[in-house]
């Protein structure tokens, strides 16, 4: 009894105090096809937008248009109440004419005071009168000419302020600058404008809506795997079953910053010939910068494998392996099952579609099981799949 209650504690204790031992779970490297994609979000605006407002302040007396109207260029498409302004019209037209008046009237007189000049002269020569009497005169002259050369220039205001006035009664006439379809109208008639501080928006334009752009924000981590001329795919919400092609036209220098996050714009030339697409819209897009048919890949998760240290200190030789880091970023480490046994192949990667990544050399061939993870047996919890170079 002693004898056997012995091997009992002995059992528990081995049971206890012995590691379990891991299982490799392993992938065979495979060639397949690759494609790399970036995928951002934007929003879709006509080539062209034109915002139309009001250059004086009045009462919207007629809306010609509405929403989806098409307009050409010239054509009127909101009228602005005239009384005031053409009374100012009036009002300047009355000033300019007294202007004209006064000025007529300065040279008349200055006609004159020239000639009473010129008797004083001879009389004077005849000493008739005394000097200050001519010199009198002489100034008298002198003065009528200034004053036809100030009434002159009153004229002048007088017309400009004539001229502003008409252009003021112009502009209560509203036109649409472009040929294109009203998006927008923020009037009503009977609506007051004011444009004191600046020119408030009554109509918004687009030129054509059958050509368009989709203006992205691409992260800036890939905006440097785009390029102009590279063909780009979208979906919207309002058709989620069609797919949309465009291209790129340029990708813009100036970053956008929100939150510590800075993206790129990159502007996409988007034909709209069937007039599906519509302003505002936002669109999921897929840039493809790389396809690669029947080439070596692995798992981004064996990229990311390292093995635990209970199993490498198994390895031949004794002492723990010790895996290098790699020198360049496009080298990496996979590691492959030999018997239960990891063991470290160096590696150099090409592009990646996020789950799986190409193999461009290094001594892994197809068919190698390359480890994604290491499992302890009885829960099945993986070991060693820690993160590495962010794949």
């Amino acid at each position: 009894m002693v004898v056997a209650a012995c091997i009992v504690g002995v059992l528990r204790w081995r049971r206890a105090h012995d590691k379990p031992e891991s299982s490799l779970v392993s992938v065979p490297a495979a060639k397949g096809r690759l494609v790399a994609k970036v995928t951002a979000t934007g929003t879709l605006s006509a080539l062209v937008t034109v915002q139309v407002g009001a250059q004086v302040s009045g009462r919207i007396s007629k809306i010609m248009v509405d929403f989806n109207s098409p307009v050409k260029k010239g054509e009127v498409v909101a009228k602005i109440d005239p009384q005031l302004f053409s009374a100012a019209v009036e009002q300047a037209k009355a000033n300019a004419t007294a202007a004209e008046g006064n000025l007529a009237k300065a040279r008349a007189q200055a006609v004159d005071a020239e000639r009473q000049y010129q008797r004083n002269q001879q009389l004077r020569a005849e000493k008739l009168i005394a000097q200050a009497d001519l010199d009198t005169s002489q100034a008298n002259a002198e003065a009528a000419k200034a004053q036809v050369t100030a009434n002159a220039g009153a004229v002048e205001q007088a017309k400009a302020s004539l001229h502003q006035a008409v252009i003021n009664l112009d502009y209560t006439t509203i036109v649409s600058p472009i040929n294109g379809t009203v998006i927008s109208r923020n009037v009503d008639v009977g609506q007051t404008v004011a444009s004191a501080l600046q020119a408030p928006t009554l109509f918004t334009i687009a030129e054509d809506l059958k050509k368009m752009q989709v203006d992205t924000n691409v992260a800036e981590a890939d905006v440097g795997k785009l390029k102009a001329g590279m063909i780009a795919s979208f979906s919207v919400d309002a058709y989620p079953t069609d797919r949309f092609k465009g291209v790129v036209r340029q990708i813009r220098n100036a970053p956008q910053s929100v939150q510590n996050v800075v993206t790129y714009d990159a502007v996409i030339d988007v034909d709209n010939s069937g007039l599906k697409l519509k302003p505002g819209m936002t669109a999921n897009i897929t840039f493809v910068y790389a396809e690669k048919d029947d080439v070596l890949r692995v798992p981004n998760a064996a990229l990311r494998f390292n093995p635990p240290p209970s199993l490498l200190g198994k390895k031949p030789g004794g002492g723990m392996h010790k895996r290098k880091r790699a020198e360049a970023p496009n080298q990496r480490t996979v590691w492959i099952d030999r018997g239960g046994q990891p063991v470290a192949v160096p590696i150099e990667i090409g592009v990646t579609d996020g789950s799986f990544t190409e193999v461009q050399s290094g001594a892994l061939k197809e068919g190698d099981p390359v480890i994604t993870e290491a499992k302890s047996p009885g829960d099945g919890s993986p070991r060693g799949g820690g993160f590495r170079h962010g794949l």
